[in-house]
């Protein structure tokens, strides 16, 4: 029997890699760098190029619980309450590999907290936890500007990933993430020209290509996951294929998945809502994976279990 040869696509660009969080030699006080980006092909596809770095998991930790649903809070039962418990929860049960805090009690809103308040909350996080931290804001443009700043003041040395910059709104978070070498998400809304342009945008600034990491919007299964997939992938492929602003790590927000109805709507017709919701995220982080996410933000612990296992099968494990 003759053995046909797998086809191999010949790449000539590389994603480049971003580093998030400083140990001590580098004047942080973080127990562990965490790597993304570095590939040399398409997601998992070993016999064309190389995966550098593992993808890597934050959990997300949110400083208030207002409009937070009931259904995720019960993994970690009292320890939402407090963002400090619910982080170490994260990294000491869970085995997270960042923590991704949303400071969305600044919202003026709503609780309207001052940028102070949200840059003490940082500070107690990094001190209760060695991982790595992601951090964003409420979303109002005007509050994440001062937020930021005192973000990135308090976090100094500790090699922050900030989020987010925008096309309409970038120039404070860039200004605020150069101030103290923090790395950056540049966003943008499902759009491979969109997400070019920001990165045109940042590094023009001053922002160096090194501190950027891509949020081009993952939309969940059943909301539009198929159309993210295929932008995903186009920007992949367009990095490998040589566009050099395009060539940054990609990071995954899957808590998106809980906006799905079908995902937690309480229907015994549906199955278990815990089962059914788990699996809902981790269905959307793994389509966020092999489409070229190097980063996700996630929820569940059941569907962060999920994905490590995935992971390990598709790394090569046993």
């Amino acid at each position: 029997m003759v053995e046909v040869p797998i086809p191999k696509e010949k790449w000539t660009g590389k994603i480049g890699t971003t580093i998030i969080g400083a140990t001590a030699e580098d004047g942080g006080t973080r127990g562990k760098k965490v790597v993304i980006g570095g590939e040399t092909g398409m997601p998992f596809l070993s016999f064309e190029g190389s995966i550098v770095n593992r993808p890597a998991i934050a959990g997300e930790v949110i400083d208030t619980l207002r409009d937070y649903p009931l259904l995720a809070r019960k993994a970690f039962g009292d320890a939402v309450e407090d963002p400090v418990q619910w982080s170490k929860a994260w990294v000491e049960k869970y085995g997270v590999d960042l923590i991704c805090l949303k400071l969305q009690s600044t919202n003026p809103e709503e609780e309207n907290k001052s940028p102070q308040e949200a840059a003490e909350t940082v500070r107690k996080v990094l001190a209760a936890v060695p991982v790595p931290l992601v951090v964003y804001g409420c979303g109002h443009e005007e509050k994440d500007a001062k937020t930021m700043e005192a973000v990135s003041n308090i976090g100094a040395k500790e090699r922050l990933l900030l989020g987010h910059a925008e096309e309409s709104a970038y120039k404070s978070i860039a200004a605020a993430s150069m101030a103290n070498n923090h790395a950056l998400i540049a966003f943008s809304n499902l759009d491979i020209n969109l997400a070019k342009q920001i990165n045109i945008l940042l590094t023009d600034f001053g922002v160096k290509k090194e501190n950027i990491v891509a949020d081009p919007l993952m939309a969940s299964l059943g909301m539009g996951l198929e159309y993210s997939y295929s932008v995903n992938e186009r920007i992949r492929l367009a990095a490998l294929m040589g566009d050099s602003m395009l060539q940054v790590p990609m990071v995954c927000d899957t808590t998106i998945a809980w906006k799905a109805r079908e995902a937690t709507e309480e229907n015994d017709k549906l199955g278990d809502v815990d089962v059914r919701a788990a699996w809902w995220e981790a269905t959307t982080a793994l389509a966020a994976l092999v489409s070229g996410a190097d980063m996700l933000i996630m929820r569940s612990p059941k569907a962060v279990e999920i994905v490590k296992k995935a992971l390990h099968e598709l790394l090569g494990g046993d």
